[in-house]
């Protein structure tokens, strides 16, 4: 029977892919944004400001801190490929959430599984530093392809487990061709970063599963993306096949505004199999970039129980404004 034989989490903000004297760009964008998340109620930036007056941000800002904070996030980014190179997989589940890019509010589904022969990977093609900045148009440090390319899928393994899960209760979508989007039907970002920056582009058979984690009204649960993992282990341990087994959650941790008390709780729970502390907060608190926690979520529902232990390569809190705007980075792998 198939087995997990490895787990990951990784954050794939834009940040990542820029140097550290861009990061500014950013900060422009959270002064301007009208619905700033922070602890389940949302601010405007001046708001913001004057609410975590006394955290004193202005510490954590500066070029010295932005530029070992960058240096960090790219050696964690460069452990974790290590790490699946050397335990080699044959088929690794991608949790991620799309942003518009292949779904939007014409069909919005709450959870999805692509199950195509394959998947097509492609730069954005510009240089600005501002599109470059927003996540539009692809950087150096990306690692994007040079032009469009194909990469694998396992229909085999994605069919299998939409049939599981849905005999499991879960009223799954699915889709064997991505729609045209915003991109031409190639995938998004959530994915193509463990592409590009994990496996280098050169890819494992995968099967990507997308969350709706950012877009009301329907955005699966806490409780429900821990209990969605706990089924996909099932599947993948009911599986009549020798394959070893990659689950990798892509997203988080807290932004546009980094809450590390949140993201301390979010660690420990996923450190020590805590299903409380990994649901038990409102939805509330998992709303803009902090929503995509719900990936990590199900990872841990999958690992749950496996054998394999949690280890934090890096927590990485990249503050980017005196509002304590930013995003936290985290890398982690169960092994």
């Amino acid at each position: 029977m198939a087995k997990i034989v490895l787990g990951m989490g990784t954050s794939h903000a834009p940040q990542l892919q820029l140097l550290p004297d861009q990061w500014y760009l950013r900060a422009k964008a959270d002064q301007n944004n009208p619905e700033l998340w922070f602890n389940g109620s949302t601010y405007t930036f001046p708001e913001l400001v004057e609410a975590r007056s006394g955290e004193h941000f202005d510490k954590e800002l500066g070029s010295e801190k932005a530029e070992a904070r960058h240096l960090a996030n790219q050696k964690a980014i460069a452990h974790l490929a290590a790490t699946l190179d050397r335990v080699a997989p044959d088929v690794c589940i991608i949790v991620g959430d799309d942003q518009h890019e292949s779904f939007n509010d014409d069909n919005q589904p709450a959870m999805s599984i692509y199950w195509g022969q394959t998947l097509d990977d492609a730069p954005v093609r510009a240089n600005a530093p501002a599109g470059q900045a927003f996540g539009l148009m692809d950087t150096p440090i990306g690692n994007a392809p040079g032009e469009r390319v194909t990469h694998p899928g396992h229909a085999e393994l994605g069919r299998l487990l939409i049939e599981s899960l849905v005999e499991d209760g879960f009223d799954m979508a699915h889709t064997n061709k991505l729609p045209e989007g915003r991109h031409g039907g190639v995938i998004g970002h959530a994915m193509n970063f463990v592409y590009r920056r994990l496996m280098n582009n050169e890819v494992i058979p995968n099967v990507p599963i997308f969350l709706n984690t950012y877009y009301p009204p329907n955005q699966p649960t806490m409780k429900r993306c821990y209990a969605l993992g706990k089924s996909l282990r099932k599947a993948i341990e009911a599986w009549d096949s020798n394959d070893r087994v990659a689950i990798i959650a892509s997203g988080g941790l807290s932004h546009f505004v980094i809450e590390e008390e949140l993201d301390q709780r979010i660690i420990s729970g996923l450190k020590n199999n805590d299903e409380e502390k990994l649901t038990g907060l409102p939805m509330s608190h998992f709303n803009s970039g902090t929503s995509e926690i719900r990936n990590w979520v199900v990872a841990s529902g999958a690992m749950a129980g496996d054998g394999l232990e949690f280890n934090l390569v890096d927590y990485v809190p990249c503050y980017r404004s005196e509002a304590g705007t930013g995003c936290a980075m985290a890398f982690a792998e169960w092994l």
